[in-house]
């Protein structure tokens, strides 16, 4: 059996094609959006207590390998994948989409983290495009001069930012709209989370010439890694 963490779109469409050739495939989901698109296979949701849990669950369910398809900026479990793969002397995959770059017309600022971000931010504008995740937000809430245009998937809890407006919203997302939300700012903020389905706005804030912070991605420990579906399917069909 083989054990999936992650409920990205990359996640999803491998339990969908290793479950078409018939590997059994468990999915961990963390269990923090409300109402997450279920992958194929078999479906377990919340922690398991750190990597010693973890560990303790691969062995027990003889686990074959793992998959680390997490989100980009899941820095906690991406630490503990790695700590129980080694525990439980169970082979690790990192499945990693690769980061946005920036292109001819990008005008982009780098933030290292979600704090630096914050600092950074009223440099470059009062009207500001949040698109950084529910659990970020109180990194900006003392930003009482600026207001906000902030889309999450789920209602995001307290502290926000005094002045806000809030947008739930699930992507993909299409351009033209992206483009009509970013008229409204001066500056939008993100993640380098990669990938298609979040990366209208880029091309919004590219064609209004508008600037965007971008969050680097923090350190993930150090594993096989594949950029793409097909290179992870191969990798488990070879395990």
């Amino acid at each position: 059996m083989i054990l999936i963490l992650g409920g990205t779109g990359e996640a999803r469409q491998l339990a969908e094609t290793l479950t078409a050739r018939e590997v059994r495939v468990v999915s961990s989901l963390a269990g923090r959006v409300a109402r997450p698109r279920l992958p194929a296979g078999e479906v377990r949701v919340g922690g398991f207590g750190g990597p010693e849990g973890l560990a303790r669950y691969l062995r027990e369910n003889r686990i074959e390998a793992v998959v680390d398809a997490t989100h980009p900026f899941a820095e906690r479990i991406g630490a503990n994948a790695a700590k129980a793969a080694e525990l439980a002397e169970t082979p690790l995959l990192r499945l990693a989409r690769p980061g946005w770059r920036p292109g001819p017309g990008d005008v982009w600022h780098w933030a290292d983290d979600l704090a630096d971000a914050a600092r950074r931010l009223p440099e470059l504008g009062e009207r500001v495009f949040l698109t950084s995740g529910r659990q970020g937000l109180p990194a900006f809430a003392h930003l009482d001069d600026l207001w906000f245009l902030i889309r999450c998937v789920d209602p995001p809890e307290p502290p926000l930012p005094r002045h806000h407006d809030l947008l739930l919203a699930r992507g993909p997302y299409e351009v033209a709209a992206e483009r009509a939300l970013l008229g409204r700012v001066d500056v939008l903020v993100t993640k380098d989370s990669g990938g298609a389905q979040t990366s209208a706005k880029l091309t919004a804030a590219r064609e209004l010439g508008k600037p965007v912070l971008v969050v680097r991605r923090p350190p993930r420990p150090v594993t096989e890694t594949a950029e793409t579906v097909p290179e992870a399917v191969e990798w488990v069909l070879h395990r």
